[in-house]
């Protein structure tokens, strides 16, 4: 087996990942480099298909107390169960990490006259969203950030390399990670005082998702198997509106955008509906968007609803959103018949591994940021484009803390780290099991149990499902195939979302039990003067 050391090891290359590794070696240039691990391509991500954009909670914006504004916004999507302090962090320090991406090159949209062009989303108060590309927010900066990272002298990139096992001793402090290179089917032991999950989201585990075939929950079962603490498993977001043209391939996003610029949404017959579901009708929030489209879709028996982009005018939505056209003409949609059919989809993860306002984990030495972490920014669901907006935010915190701290290598390990690295020291050559049927079992059991809509039999039932699976591997923690080890992390992962919605038996935010003891959505007294007291 292999062996390396970094003073920083990053497991994934999205922007959270990417944006630490440049503020890191801007900063800190730890004396024995920064490597950053992915299990695929460097660019492969959920960041990269970000439509919408990146909030920008820029100090004033049209008179606007914006930084209270958008405290308020978050914390009422989040429908009171963030966590303040987090909230208003984040808020306060959009500013200079939003300058500082354009300072690295991001080339956010421009008014005529030069100005930055803000839009406006669901359960945003004031228009504060910044967008690149049109519709293409996320890959711009995605793509920024990988050029600048494959120029840097400082940084390391391993590809095709899944972390399997973090290197976790007896004193629960972690000393590294055990990676395993799927294209030379061998395992690499990297030793570091300083990691860092940064792998993206769940959305794989779920029949229908907007996810790329990367999130796996690889990050969720990496920090569960080492025993560090994970919170708000049970909430995760199904976006409205993803393209729905031949389900059971991953599902091409329609950015919450399209309504903000004034598309409607109809049923199957052509009807509007949202206004029945909630006063703000297209532009709730999502957790309700997405139940009343899966409400009507049982109406009227269908598979999809549409969106009327007649209201935006066709030439005006060819030139605000390029992609989702180009996505739209490759899927045979005729954009001047103004329908566009669409679905609710897994889309983001608001629970993760739990971590403070300086990205540490329970266990020492690791820490998480971007979607695999549970900061308390979103509560019990995110406020649109605030994702992009953590991601980077966290990982400028996180440098900040690791420039504190005088990184370098472990130098020795103790017997459980070296048992460990004996436990895959394997005979790679085997196949154990075919996994493409065991992966169709679990997540079409979590979307019909552990989806929009839970009941405490469903979820009972999405339990048993994934026991069962979880037998035919019969437990195994070691694989011979990156296939192998991804079912091993959907199994893990899947199983955490399902407990904790079984546990919750009320309903709010983007967790909603249709066995709840109260009907409709449980409400939270949000207080807001008591929060404005706080700001």
């Amino acid at each position: 087996m292999k062996h390396s050391k970094y003073s920083t090891v990053i497991i994934g290359s999205g922007a959270a990942g990417l944006y630490l590794a440049l503020c890191v070696s801007r900063y800190c240039r730890p004396k024995d480099g920064i490597l950053v691990i992915t299990k695929s391509k460097l660019n492969e991500c959920n960041s990269r298909l970000a439509q919408g954009g990146i909030v920008s909670v820029m100090p004033e914006i049209n008179g606007v107390d914006n930084v209270t504004s958008h405290i308020m916004d978050t914390i009422k999507a989040g429908c009171g169960l963030n966590d303040f302090n987090v909230v208003k962090f984040v808020s306060e320090n959009s500013s200079p990490v939003i300058n500082d991406l354009i300072n690295l090159g991001v080339e956010f949209d421009k008014k005529d006259n030069g100005e930055l062009s803000f839009t406006l989303e669901a359960a945003h108060s004031v228009p504060r969203i910044l967008h690149a590309g049109g519709d293409s927010t996320g890959r711009v900066i995605e793509d920024t950030l990988v050029d600048l990272v494959q120029k840097s002298e400082f940084i390391d990139v391993y590809e095709d390399a899944l972390a399997v096992e973090l290197l976790c001793d007896g004193k629960n402090e972690c000393r590294g990670v055990l990676i395993y290179n799927s294209v030379l089917n061998s395992y690499e032991a990297v030793y570091s005082n300083a990691v860092i999950l940064a792998t993206g989201g769940i959305g794989q585990v779920y029949e229908f998702t907007t996810n790329p075939d990367v999130a796996t929950g690889d990050g969720i079962a990496l920090a569960h198997l080492a025993g560090a603490e994970v919170a708000d498993m049970e909430f995760v977001q199904f976006h409205p509106t993803a393209l729905c043209v031949e389900r059971g391939l991953n599902m091409p996003l329609v950015s919450e955008a399209v309504r903000g610029e004034g598309a409607r949404l109809l049923n199957i017959n052509r009807q509007p509906f949202a206004h029945k579901y909630h006063q703000k009708a297209e532009l709730a929030p999502r957790d309700v968007v997405a139940r009343a489209i899966f409400d009507e879709m049982e109406l009227t028996k269908s598979k999809n609803v549409f969106l009327d982009i007649s209201p935006i005018g066709v030439e005006k939505f060819k030139k605000r959103f390029p992609s989702i056209t180009s996505i739209c003409n490759e899927a045979g949609i005729d954009l001047e018949n103004s329908l566009i059919p669409v679905s609710p989809a897994a889309h983001y993860f608001m629970g993760g591994v739990k971590v403070n306002l300086n990205m540490e984990t329970s266990i020492k030495n690791l820490y998480a940021i971007g979607e695999v972490s549970r900061t308390g920014l979103h509560g019990a669901n995110r406020l649109a484009s605030n994702s992009l907006l953590e991601c980077i935010v966290c990982a400028y915190k996180l440098a900040d803390v690791l420039s504190m701290r005088n990184l370098d290598a472990p130098k020795s390990f103790d017997t459980k780290v070296k048992t460990i690295l004996e436990m895959y020291d394997t005979d790679l050559s085997n196949d154990i099991i075919e996994t493409g049927i065991l992966r169709r079992m679990l997540k079409k059991a979590m979307w019909e149990n552990a989806g929009i809509i839970r009941t405490k039999a469903g979820l009972n039932n999405a339990l048993r499902v994934i026991d069962d699976v979880r037998l035919i591997t019969r437990y195994s923690r070691v694989f011979s195939t990156k296939a192998g080890y991804e079912l091993r992390n959907s199994i893990i992962t899947s199983k955490l979302i399902a407990e904790a919605a079984l546990r919750r038996d009320n309903s709010i935010g983007a967790h909603f039990r249709e066995d709840a003891p109260e009907m409709p959505q449980v409400a939270v007294d949000l207080k807001e003067t008591e929060i404005l007291n706080k700001i």
